[in-house]
């Protein structure tokens, strides 16, 4: 058994991350501070499918999980440098596995600082705390937006990243280079996981397939943007979760590459994606088209040959398929949640 940090485990991706470890055997430790940037209940329901009771939470409280017995959560916040550096040291963590950010292109037009506090002095806490408490491997989360607008596709981890088109993204270029700089000086062993488009249940509201399924559900427009043209890769939570276990599983044989994509590597335009959920929930859309946003991109588009030859990585979720679970899920959710 092993012992893992799982930064965000109140999130999307660091939720499904922790349940998988966990059912392998491991132990681990989960750290959010369950932010309002969307539906803290949606969080806590996430926690508590997890064994994780709402009511036990509280800051730098550990509370133990009903469901299995070698997972713990603690609510703390990245920027809390004292608070990371006595968890690091009482907890002695073989890997690091740091999903925990602020998300959203969009919002860090509006709200730079909390982009900056989170994505930038949280990710240099993580790495001073690995720097002083030796770990075994700190895999941590990057983004495709880091490709900005290149036109080569798909986008490859050799292509030039020197043009992020939102603040998010240059956050998350910052802790690419933040990771190369400290495995350089301090030997930390670290990848980095440029994730594209991630959906499926349990997923994040602000994205734009659960918006437009709950639109859809209430018979309310849902917004498209750049008349449905945009280019996303979506990837099934699945398929990504299973990569990332597939990769710890090779730490020890062999050292991965510094940075890979992670993706479908079958990018489809919005207005696919539109035609497939009017299919799966057997309604029409009621579109309104918008221009394309500031700091959206035009396209994602993963290379993973990289990642494939690393560990054999290869989705196994075709669109339709990874909706269809979505919806499943979505309309149970929502369901729980109007009793």
């Amino acid at each position: 058994m092993s012992k893992y940090l799982i930064t965000g485990t109140a999130g999307f991706i660091g939720f499904h991350m922790a349940n998988a470890l966990l059912e392998k055997g491991e132990e681990v430790v989960g750290i959010d501070n369950i932010n309002d940037y969307y539906d803290v209940s949606l969080k806590y329901a996430r926690l508590n499918e997890a064994g994780i009771k709402r009511e036990e939470v509280d800051w730098h409280k550990i509370v133990q999980s009903a469901r299995y017995p070698a997972y713990r959560f603690i609510r703390m916040n990245l920027e809390d440098k004292a608070g990371i550096m006595d968890l690091f040291r009482d907890e002695k963590f073989d890997y690091v596995i740091h999903l925990a950010a602020q998300a959203g292109v969009r919002y860090s037009i509006d709200h730079p600082d909390v982009y900056i506090q989170s994505n930038i002095i949280g990710f240099y806490n993580i790495l001073e705390a690995c720097r002083h408490y030796t770990v075994k491997h700190l895999l941590y989360a990057s983004s495709s937006s880091v490709y900005g607008n290149n036109e080569k596709v798909p986008f490859s981890e050799d292509d030039n990243v020197d043009h992020p088109v939102s603040l998010y993204a240059a956050t998350k270029k910052s802790n690419e280079l933040m990771a190369s700089t400290y495995s350089h000086l301090y030997g930390i062993p670290a990848t980095g996981l440029r994730f594209f488009t991630v959906y499926g249940p349990w997923g994040r509201p602000d994205m734009a397939i659960w918006k437009f399924t709950e639109a859809m559900v209430n018979n309310k427009p849902i917004q498209v943007f750049a008349e449905g043209r945009l280019l996303r890769d979506f990837t099934y939570i699945d398929d990504i979760i299973g990569g990332m276990t597939v990769i710890l599983g090779k730490l020890e044989e062999e050292t991965p590459p510094a940075l890979m994509n992670i993706g479908n590597n079958h990018p489809v335009n919005v207005n696919h994606l539109v035609s497939e959920l009017e299919k799966l929930l057997g309604r029409k859309a009621v579109i309104e088209y918008l221009p394309i946003q500031p700091g959206d991109v035009e396209k994602t588009f993963a290379d993973i040959h990289l990642i494939n030859d690393y560990c054999g990585f290869k989705p196994q979720t075709d669109l339709r398929t990874g909706l269809r679970c979505f919806c499943d899920w979505y309309m149970n959710y929502s369901r729980k949640q109007v009793v």
